[in-house]
């Protein structure tokens, strides 16, 4: 066939900007399998009173300390609860309130950081100095400290380490409002007479947004585990909470007779964190223009 009367090659249609952000994050197989773990993990807790063979908090005195079968998948505790039911409802209070924690983190640091970097002069470098002295405690010495003034309870704990991670979310916020600020759009919106409000929240805190997702994702990890190690200290979720924290507080007594009261939900904080983990890690790749696709 000629070439006046060949078919034209028909192109592909071009991918949209989610199209493609979606394909390099799961193109990466670490990526797409703690995608896969996490969210196997959330619908596990959000369809618990559905799956779950038993109540969480159903008793058997005859089932005490009863090893894995095909009638508890994972065995049972101390008072005959079924463990495998409560570690699937404990995924409701541990992943929750992790994301609670994170969210009041983003949004208390995200706010103090461009208001500081907004602000400059004395008030930033007073702020600086204020969050480098919080920087310098442990986080979870800090919010050991935090919910030893304001009492035992969830609540409480969720607003101690969202406290403790406020200055780490408030210095990248910052570092990263400080770019922003400096150019060419914000001097010109600035010349047109946008206050300082409508500056930052539509120009700064929008540039800033890829920067604090990924510190969020990563974070995620981190403040589930902080959570649970504060409820394995006593001071978070109180018994019969099925918190996996708790769980493992609950069955460090009997690691020797039943070593699986502490294996289970210490796979269930590290799948969740490692799923976490690697999908902070890519996220990190994809969403920062320089850094190099190193699948």
């Amino acid at each position: 066939m000629s070439g006046a009367n060949a078919l034209p090659t028909r192109r592909p249609a071009p991918r949209s900007p989610a199209a493609r952000f979606l394909r390099r994050l799961f193109l990466h197989p670490g990526a797409l399998a703690g995608t896969i773990v996490f969210s196997a993990l959330v619908i596990a807790a959000i369809v618990a009173p559905f799956v779950a063979p038993y109540d969480w908090n159903e008793t058997d005195v005859g089932m005490r300390l009863a090893a894995p079968s095909a009638d508890h998948f994972f065995g049972t505790d101390l008072h005959g609860r079924d463990l495998f039911s409560r570690i699937i409802a404990g995924g409701r209070y541990s992943i929750s309130l992790g994301i609670a924690t994170v969210v009041l983190s983003v949004v208390v640091g995200g706010l103090i950081g461009i208001a500081l970097a907004f602000a400059g002069g004395k008030v930033d470098a007073w702020g600086c100095r204020a969050l480098d002295v919080l920087l310098g405690f442990p986080a979870i010495v800090l919010a050991i400290m935090i919910v030893s003034v304001l009492g035992v309870g969830l609540v409480n704990v969720v607003i101690a380490v969202a406290i403790a991670g406020v200055p780490r979310f408030a210095r990248v916020v910052r570092g990263a409002a400080l770019v922003v600020r400096e150019q060419l759009y914000v001097e010109a919106a600035r010349a047109l007479g946008a206050s300082d409000l409508r500056i930052m929240l539509r120009h700064l805190l929008p540039n800033v947004m890829p920067t604090v997702v990924v510190l969020a994702t990563l974070d995620l990890g981190n403040a589930i585990l902080s959570t649970a190690t504060l409820s394995f200290l006593g001071l978070g979720a109180q018994p019969p909470t099925p918190e996996w924290g708790a769980m493992l507080s609950g069955g460090r007594e009997y690691m020797r007779y039943a070593p699986w009261m502490m294996i289970f939900p210490g796979l269930a904080l590290f799948l969740v964190v490692m799923s976490v983990n690697l999908i902070g890690d890519r996220l990190s790749q994809v969403l920062d223009p320089k850094a190099k696709d190193r699948t």
